[in-house]
């Protein structure tokens, strides 16, 4: 177990407790504990790159922990009604298809490598930013409402994109025109991001 492991074991279980505090209106604690994830977040990219304590746990850990909490921060705003509910439901339908789309290549025997395309570390950023601005408006009475009507549009608009990506970079490799081995090198969890 090395230090950014844990870190990122830790951010795993704020998960459950922000999606706890976001659910019973608490919005402010919630978004303290979304920056203080994002740091954690940071803080254990730079400690495994700079000492080298890079593993395979943390390569599927970590996106994975980033994931579930903007998957559960969405969820919870939805319910709250903060959110559209389309967009909630295409924030979770791209992640899972994603995932089908991987498991179905596999059990076929045509193993696709992910590796993170740039709309899709496009729509991330656009995710993160829409969940930090609805949060800090909601716990801070910001008066965003412009700004957030605008991040969830341009959100939407790179779900679809990034979805499509992934959708053509798919069956580009199902039907052989990609070899199996096209992004080795890249961290296993990295195009779920």
């Amino acid at each position: 177990m090395s230090i950014p492991n844990i870190i990122t074991l830790v951010r795993v279980m704020l998960v459950p407790v922000v999606f706890w505090l976001l659910l019973t209106g608490e919005v402010k604690p919630a978004f303290y504990l979304f920056v203080v994830a994002g740091i954690s977040d940071a803080v254990d990219g730079f400690l495994a790159k700079r000492f080298g304590w890079a593993t395979e746990l943390g390569a599927y850990l970590d996106p994975l922990a980033d994931k579930l909490l903007l998957v559960c921060i969405f969820i919870a705003l939805g319910v709250g009604g903060h959110l559209p509910s389309w967009l909630v439901i295409a924030v979770v339908s791209r992640d899972v298809l994603i995932v089908l789309g991987v498991l179905l290549a596999w059990l076929l025997g045509h193993p696709v490598a992910i590796h993170p395309l740039v709309v899709s570390k496009t729509n991330t950023a656009a995710q993160i930013v829409l969940a930090a601005v609805v949060m800090a408006d909601l716990g801070f009475s910001l008066g965003l409402g412009a700004l957030r009507t605008a991040l969830i549009w341009l959100t939407a608009g790179l779900i679809v994109a990034s979805l499509a990506a992934y959708a053509r970079t798919w069956l580009r490799h199902m039907s052989g025109y990609e070899s199996v081995g096209a992004g080795r090198g890249q961290r296993p969890g990295d195009g779920f991001r």
